[in-house]
């Protein structure tokens, strides 16, 4: 993760970034969790899926980059251990870990196959890693591009395209790559960046945009002015409806990713 930027975003960031529980109980599914085993979560920022996922049972390591945002993890759990690290670096023996997770994080990282071979590496063998991300084809259809342009086409160009990714992560090492759309639901209750696709209003709020590193990384004043001025008088006229439409959401909101170490 870009440690700048969350230490930007850090202050507050709990007032709107919480763990859903449906997204909590697919990353359980999917990563196999298990009393028995030790976790990890790259990225993990102030903890929020970690603290979801350790009140079934499991054990963790939170690993993040930003000192900020673990100063508020430890405040949520005493039984997890902390680090401060980045993917691409990990202080952690071989085959330490059971399974891993990192949500909303790869964007963040400086090189993402170095981070995935370290993941690889610090994985026992059978291990399942699992991502909730997505992808610039995603993220060029949600209709906020309608209203700040700039910054979604600069959002879009730090992750890779899907085909990109499931070469770096065989690269890696992975095997049994699989993929799962994820649609925002009504009653999400973590609001990232698309979180509010159906509430449009919930945008007018800079406690919601300051949750989200596009809106802090990527908006400029003259763009952010510009586009709520525009959101605000489509959402009063219901000229949003027809934005909202033009946008199809056929690829999906976001994506888990689930791979195997070999």
């Amino acid at each position: 993760m870009n440690e700048p930027i969350y230490n930007t975003i850090g202050t507050g960031y709990n007032t709107t970034r919480r763990a859903d529980p449906y997204l909590a109980g697919r990353l359980f599914q999917l990563i196999n969790g298990n009393p028995d085993g030790l976790f990890l979560d790259i990225g993990c920022g102030t903890g929020n899926y970690l603290v979801a996922l350790e009140e079934k049972g499991m054990h963790f390591y939170g690993v993040d980059p930003s000192e900020k945002m673990l100063s508020v993890a430890r405040t949520k759990s005493s039984n997890a251990t902390f680090i401060q690290g980045k993917a691409e670096a990990l202080p952690i023996e071989n085959n330490y870990f059971d399974g891993a997770m990192g949500n909303f994080t790869l964007h963040h990282w400086d090189d993402i196959q170095s981070g995935l071979r370290e993941l690889y590496r610090v994985l026992k063998p059978g291990a399942n890693l699992v991502f909730l991300s997505f992808t610039p084809q995603q993220l060029l259809n949600y209709w906020l591009c309608h209203y700040f342009p700039k910054m979604m086409q600069l959002s879009s160009q730090v992750i890779p395209e899907w085909d990109a990714m499931e070469t770096m992560l065989k690269n890696a090492g992975f095997k049994d790559i699989a993929t799962e759309k994820y649609f925002v639901h009504d009653d999400l209750q973590d609001h990232f960046l698309y979180s509010n696709k159906r509430r449009p209003e919930r945008y007018l709020d800079p406690a919601v945009r300051n949750g989200a590193s596009s809106f802090t990384a990527f908006s400029t004043p003259k763009e952010l002015e510009a586009g709520l001025i525009a959101l605000e008088a489509d959402i009063q006229s219901g000229k949003i409806n027809e934005v909202m439409q033009q946008y199809s959401d056929e690829l999906g909101d976001y994506l888990f990713i689930k791979a195997v170490k070999n």
